[in-house]
């Protein structure tokens, strides 16, 4: 009897394979729990467009997977992607009870949002020409290892609204409307067309059948019904 040769290498790797891969995926958890941990929202629009002397927010919203009780948020301006960053106010949070710095000596800036509702939008009074630039608003969570995210809007004064003209798309639409509109109108009228040619069809093939049958048995006042009947 011939004894049989244990590969305890293969066993030990079989062992080892499972750990490892159980590792990786800890591992990337980890990696992507801390990448999307916590994110700023500036809205939809990048781009916010204000008539000069009129008011607008500075939307900012902050969403986070832990408690955000001692953690800071900030607003930077710059004029443009050149210049360098000028931080305007502060909000920092002590047991989720704000506390805002404002470092301008312009008091046109205002927090409007509410940090309980995970909202720290700012309220800018009469905008001037000055205040076109790049706004970004930071959050920083000490309770997820310090982590930060922050999210840019631009922010563009005009000294008038100009009206989007519509005009070209208004008549795109219409005559596309009105091509689906004509094409439906003759799928209607095939289709109608053909349902009177099938009755019409239908009823000259009964009115042939019936001629046919009354052919074979005769009509009234044929030459069958004239002749005399045959004498006794």
């Amino acid at each position: 009897m011939k004894a049989q040769k244990v590969d305890y290498c293969g066993l030990e790797s079989a062992k080892i394979f499972p750990r490892t891969f159980l590792v990786a995926i800890l591992i990337g958890f980890v990696l992507f729990s801390e990448n999307v941990a916590i994110e700023v929202n500036i809205g939809k629009k990048p781009t916010i467009e204000v008539l000069n002397g009129t008011d607008v927010i500075l939307p900012c919203t902050f969403t986070s997977c832990m408690d955000y009780k001692d953690s800071s948020f900030w607003w930077t301006f710059q004029k443009n992607e050149t210049e360098p960053a000028e931080r305007i106010i502060r909000i920092k949070l002590k047991d989720k009870k704000p506390r805002v710095t404002l470092f301008t000596e312009d008091n046109r800036l205002t927090l409007v949002g509410e940090v309980k509702n995970k909202n720290i939008s700012l309220l800018l009074t009469d905008a001037d020409f000055e205040d076109a630039g790049l706004y970004t608003c930071f959050f920083k969570n000490p309770q997820e290892k310090n982590q930060e995210s922050n999210a840019t809007l631009r922010l563009i004064v005009v000294s008038e609204l100009v009206e989007v003209d519509n005009t070209l798309t208004t008549i795109i639409v219409s005559v596309v409307g009105g091509v689906i509109g004509f094409l439906i109108l003759i799928f209607i009228i095939k289709k109608l067309v053909k349902l009177i040619i099938k009755q019409v069809g239908k009823k000259k093939k009964e009115c042939l059948v019936n001629s046919c049958a009354n052919t074979e048995r005769g009509h009234y006042g044929s030459k069958s019904d004239l002749k005399t009947p045959p004498k006794a």
